[in-house]
């Protein structure tokens, strides 16, 4: 399966008498970007730990034949270092001085923060440490990257702008991706299929493609269709026009 980078394959998964996955098999394709959605508390999270290796199954095959980084709800930028300092702990491997100075001036104007290379988190904004961090993640030798609802603590009009931002930065600098979100509009705007996940013991209920390049309209009619389909998945289309999973 050297296509598929990322898979877990019957993997059952306990903590105590609580079991979070009975025989789940779940494979991504080296290049693709999915999203994983479900009830809250039903192994989103989990299901990325476990591709980290952070996690060990309880039995079944979990295989990351790739080098990952992640990325948090809450940003985990270092409070006493630079925005440069920050982003170079991503090159820690790279011992060439000049390349990795290059590699950091590509990636500060990649992320549109040239200017802030010497500021320190506390002094950005909520949607300029969240591309710091993605910087991070994105930069040097990492091949996968694994997103744990990262936009989640933004507000509505910086979620949507980060959502573009993030699309922008991966057709520079492509990734394999797994996408964890509570939020069904998010993912039908960014990924390419989105995995729907039931209560625990958490099964695959369905899965949803969207063939349209990113960036992509929220009112494009292909995303607005997804959003209703998972929606009527979750049993949720008739709560009103919400696009999230409540937490």
């Amino acid at each position: 399966m050297k296509d598929k980078p990322l898979y877990v394959e019957d993997v059952s998964l306990s903590f105590g008498s609580v079991v979070v996955f009975e025989r789940l098999s779940l494979s991504i394709e080296r290049g693709e970007f999915v999203a994983v959605v479900g009830p809250s508390g039903c192994g989103k999270t989990t299901l990325l730990n476990l591709f980290s290796q952070f996690v060990q199954p309880s039995s079944g095959r979990v295989v990351c034949a790739e080098r990952v980084r992640m990325v948090y709800q809450h940003d985990s930028l270092l409070p006493w270092q630079t925005v440069n300092e920050n982003i170079a702990l991503g090159l820690r491997r790279l011992k060439d001085a000049g390349e990795r100075a290059r590699q950091l001036n590509d990636m500060l104007r990649l992320i549109k923060l040239e200017g802030f290379a010497d500021h320190y988190p506390h002094q950005l904004s909520g949607g300029m440490r969240q591309r710091v961090e993605l910087a991070r993640a994105l930069i040097g030798d990492s091949d996968v990257l694994l997103l744990d609802e990262p936009f989640s603590s933004l507000d509505y009009l910086t979620r949507i702008r980060m959502r573009n931002e993030l699309a922008r930065m991966l057709d520079q600098l492509p990734r394999t991706v797994v996408l964890v979100t509570h939020d069904i509009e998010e993912a039908a705007q960014l990924a390419d299929r989105i995995v729907v996940l039931s209560d625990r013991p958490a099964k695959i209920c369905s899965e949803f493609h969207v063939k349209l390049a990113r960036p992509r309209e929220l009112t494009h009619p292909a995303v607005v269709t997804t959003v209703h389909e998972i929606l009527a998945e979750l049993g949720l289309e008739h709560e009103g026009k919400q696009s999230a999973v409540p937490a």
